[in-house]
């Protein structure tokens, strides 16, 4: 058989089971009882068991050594050899039985995590949290790094290290924290109209509404119920969507559907000759928090999109809206505050979320942060960079699931990463269709949609960030653009010099 034939072959097979594992991990999010965590945590083990077995197989290795002359981003079949060579690069370094050990960990501990953070009883869930930093630090150990974290970051955000994203965050929050204060000091806008009746049908009906309307493809996608929303996709015919409802602020279901249709959108353009293989999914976690941060901030919190939507909303909920203002309202679904949820966080803020959880992984796998000390440590960061302290641990270190389902590590840098691609992905975009805003104030997002198809969606995983970042802005990364944005969008709302 010919090598490459024979690759590709092999790469679906561990692709099906992936997407097999991918199943049982959104029955387990959505509908499985709580009584079936252990077993789930078996099924997924062995699939996760036997997919990495496959991946570092020695005829997979046989295999890349062949082909590894034709690994560029140059061809299809050059970017397919060069993603599948990392990946076993990846692969071989870490043993299936510590893969397997932390995936079943994983499945027990999201179950264990979804308990504790309904009872807000962090000790429950401790041990089980400490057991998993210390599966992160084996795992660590198998990666010549600078630093622990590197080992998940390179997973993650490939370019990307320790040191880099410090030096990155760091410049990024000496201008950022200038304008959180500035905002911050300025009297808040009218929001009472948020607090207020919105049922939960209504609310799902109009959030599916948008995310059709954004152009997600419901025939090869649902929506389900979850405590933390996510996207999963399972092939190419099949990529869910999640959400969660709160009956008295209809924001948080429609945004983080928003977010999660963002995702959806770019898995469901993916050229679909990527499906079952290591190119038919996004790149990175950077670029793929961009597109769910662009569809749910750039074009769902603007108002050339509330000229068209908002009539639509004020006849789904009449009663609280109807005398509402689209200034009162877009104002009002851009407040600035010092929240303490980072998935309800505004624009402004969320970036000082994300760092203080990148800190805090930092400084567990460094050994500098005990899970016993986590809590505390949470909230005093949370006093001294917003000035607000949880009062509850739910509201604090238990709100993330991620700690609490995968390795601790890398889990976070991305959604940083991705508001700043966001910015300069759709600043590029603004460059190309310079009639944009009348084109969202009309409700007509396609062209958006196709530009962002033909120049990221499209090519899955063919680039890595850096590559399809220079290739789509003409520019390397850069916190620039969206600190201009930020500027441009809030000083006038605010009223106030930035």
């Amino acid at each position: 058989m010919n090598a490459l034939v024979e690759l590709k072959s092999e790469l679906r097979a561990i692709s099906d089971l992936n997407a097999a594992a991918m199943v049982l991990e959104w029955d387990q999010n959505t509908y499985m009882p709580p009584g079936g965590a252990d077993a789930r945590g078996r099924q997924i083990a062995l699939l996760s068991r036997l997919a990495h077995e496959r991946r570092s197989a020695k005829r997979m290795g046989e295999l890349l050594s062949e082909l590894s002359a034709m690994a560029d981003a140059e061809s299809v079949d050059g970017a397919l050899v060069r993603r599948a060579l990392r990946d076993y690069q990846r692969a071989t370094k870490v043993p299936a039985e510590l893969m397997e050990a932390i995936s079943n960990h994983g499945s027990v501990l999201y179950s264990a995590w979804a308990a504790a953070r309904k009872a807000n009883d962090f000790e429950a869930v401790r041990p089980l949290l400490e057991k998993n930093l210390e599966l992160s630090k084996r795992y660590a150990e198998h990666f010549e790094v600078d630093h622990p974290i590197d080992a998940f970051v390179d997973e993650h955000d490939p370019g990307m290290t320790a040191a880099s994203l410090k030096t990155l965050f760091s410049s990024l929050r000496a201008d950022l924290v200038p304008i959180v204060e500035a905002l911050l000091a300025r009297p808040e806008p009218d929001r009472s109209f948020l607090d207020a009746d919105y049922p939960e049908e209504k609310q799902l009906a109009f959030a599916a509404e948008v995310s059709a309307a954004l152009g997600y493809d419901f025939q090869r996608g649902r929506q389900d119920l979850t405590h933390h929303p996510f996207m999963i996709r399972f092939s190419s015919g099949d990529v869910r969507i999640t959400t969660r409802v709160d009956p008295r602020d209809f924001t948080d279901c429609l945004f983080g559907t928003i977010h999660e249709t963002g995702h959806a959108l770019y898995e469901q353009n993916i050229d679909r000759a990527f499906d079952g293989t290591p190119l038919g999914a996004g790149t990175s976690t950077g670029v793929h928090e961009s597109q769910s941060r662009l569809w749910e901030n750039l074009v769902g919190r603007s108002r050339p999109f509330w000229e068209h939507m908002y009539p639509k909303l004020q006849a789904t909920f009449p009663e609280p809206l109807a005398d509402v203002s689209l200034d009162d309202f877009h104002r009002a679904i851009n407040t600035v505050e010092r929240g303490l949820v980072r998935v309800d966080s505004d624009e402004v803020t969320y970036n000082l979320h994300v760092m203080l959880r990148f800190d805090l992984e930092c400084a567990m796998l460094e050994g500098e942060l005990a899970i016993r000390d986590l809590p505390e440590a949470w909230n005093a960061r949370m006093e001294a960079d917003l000035g607000t302290k949880p009062p509850t641990d739910t509201l604090g270190c238990l709100q993330d699931v991620h700690w609490y389902c995968i390795p601790i590590g890398g889990a976070f840098q991305g959604y940083t990463l991705g508001n700043l691609m966001s910015a300069q992905f759709f600043g590029a975009a603004s460059k190309a269709l310079p009639e944009l805003d009348a084109q969202l104030a009309k409700g007509e997002v396609g062209p958006l949609r196709s530009w962002l198809t033909e120049n990221i969606y499209r090519h899955g995983a063919t680039y890595f960030p850096d590559e399809l970042i220079q290739r789509t802005t003409g520019a390397a990364l850069s916190p620039e653009p969206f600190l201009a944005y930020l500027r441009k969008k809030y000083g006038p709302l605010y009223d106030v010099e930035l």
